[in-house]
């Protein structure tokens, strides 16, 4: 049997063994705790949880390719998983190891049909990053022109969908998907095509260029890469080389730069979610670099959430809702987004507490280097655990909320101290 014919045959196995693995360990859970208290149980849980997280996160760490990139886009709906499995998940996030450079100019010849020394003046073997999917190698056009050039991985597109399907599998049976069967269904959909726009790389220049064109006549100083048409395809994109500084780096610079940086990073979250109605939704420190004039360069079009009108304009309510602490507008906003279900009633004092504790970042200058926000959440949803059973999660509102968690730390990281009023302001007019 060929390589290529056993691989996925291989991979089948080893995450069909993963699933029995985690199945007779949740079986044995269920019979230990026949007997127990619910103290007992709980820790019993989170021990079993606990386990199961680190060899999800140890078998799919160790397979290359769309398997991998199910974990890592799995692993990003935190809201979903217990703390036990999120937090053992996030270690796929990690640059995976590379491949031969062998293999990656192969891939190259094949998917541009020219030998790669008549495509480039030179290309560097050492790829500068590596993922789960494909990795990048820093390029000189024969123009001259600095590139950078993404390569997918050969054959790695052709199991997404068993590959997803048994990743379900062992999440399903290992009980730890805190949603319905309705909400697994539209959130594995919402993965599913994710995972085939992540593939598809012409998807990803098309993203690019409604993007740059976006910020162009809104923004000089927001970069996004160019595409170079005749050196990508379907598995290879070319990309003219963009660089800046890391998010380390830049939260030494004065305060004043990174005030300008942390405006730039609000304004085009909120310009792309609220006007373009598509925004960019792996806000990973990694996914930008930044410049000491102001300039963020933004990366990875790969990921990108379009949102229904209505969707937006309900956000709008919510805020506008939550900025008057009007209790029934935000319960109503919530309902319409399918955040809040039709159990249980909430006190007003619930919506409140919130209400206080998320607003001020959104409402008036803020600190976000000493913010202690993050600890205020913890000691707030440890009060708020009895009406948990009222909520769930969306698969339009998980992705807005991960973008804006992921920007939050990324002003943290920064030390962004700043008032983003005016910017919410305009958003809810």
């Amino acid at each position: 049997m060929s390589d290529r014919a056993s691989t996925p045959a291989r991979r089948f196995m080893k995450l069909a063994g993963m699933t029995a693995s985690i199945a007779s360990k949740a079986v044995g859970h269920s019979i230990k705790s026949i007997n127990a208290s619910e103290e007992e149980k709980a820790a019993a849980r989170a021990k079993m949880l606990e386990e199961v997280g680190l060899q999800i996160a140890k078998t799919l760490g160790e397979m290359k390719g769309a398997v991998m990139k199910v974990g890592q886009i799995a692993s990003q709906y935190q809201d979903i998983f217990p703390p036990e499995i999120a937090n053992a998940m996030r270690t796929l996030q990690r640059q995976a190891p590379a491949v031969p450079f062998s293999v990656i100019a192969t891939q190259i010849e094949k998917e541009l049909g020219k030998p790669i020394k008549d495509l480039f003046a030179s290309i560097e073997e050492q790829p500068f990053a590596a993922a789960s999917i494909g990795q990048v190698h820093r390029a000189v056009l024969p123009s001259g022109q600095g590139v950078v050039v993404k390569v997918q991985y050969p054959n790695v597109d052709e199991c997404c969908d068993s590959d997803l399907k048994q990743v379900r599998m062992v999440l399903r049976l290992a009980g730890v998907l805190k949603i319905d069967k309705q909400l697994q269904e539209e959130l594995f959909n919402e993965i599913q095509d994710s995972l085939h726009a992540e593939l598809d790389y012409t998807m990803e220049a098309h993203n690019l260029q409604v993007f740059a064109a976006f910020h162009a006549q809104l923004d000089n100083k927001v970069i996004i890469p160019k595409v170079f048409a005749d050196y990508s395809s379907r598995r290879v994109l070319t990309l003219s080389e963009e660089r800046g500084e890391s998010i380390q780096t830049a939260s030494t610079w004065p305060l004043e730069v990174r005030n300008e940086l942390g405006n730039r990073l609000f304004s085009l979250m909120s310009h792309q979610i609220f006007y373009l109605n598509s925004f960019h939704c792996d806000p990973h420190p990694g996914n930008f670099a930044f410049r000491d004039d102001g300039s963020v360069v933004v990366y990875d079009f790969g990921c990108i959430k379009e949102l229904p009108l209505p969707v937006v304009e309900t956000y709008k309510t919510l805020l506008r809702a939550a900025r008057h602490e009007d209790v029934a507008g935000i319960e109503d906003a919530l309902r319409t987004l399918k955040v809040r279900n039709h159990q249980g009633q909430i006190p007003a004092d619930f919506y409140r507490e919130w209400v206080n504790l998320l607003l001020p970042p959104l409402n008036g200058e803020f600190d976000f280097g000493e913010s202690d926000l993050h600890h205020q959440t913890v000691g707030a949803l440890k009060r708020s655990l009895k009406y948990w059973d009222s909520f769930q999660p969306s698969a339009d509102t998980m992705m807005i909320n991960r973008a804006v968690s992921g920007h939050y730390w990324n002003m943290v990281s920064l030390k962004v101290i700043e008032n983003f009023r005016p910017h919410v302001d305009r958003v809810v007019a």
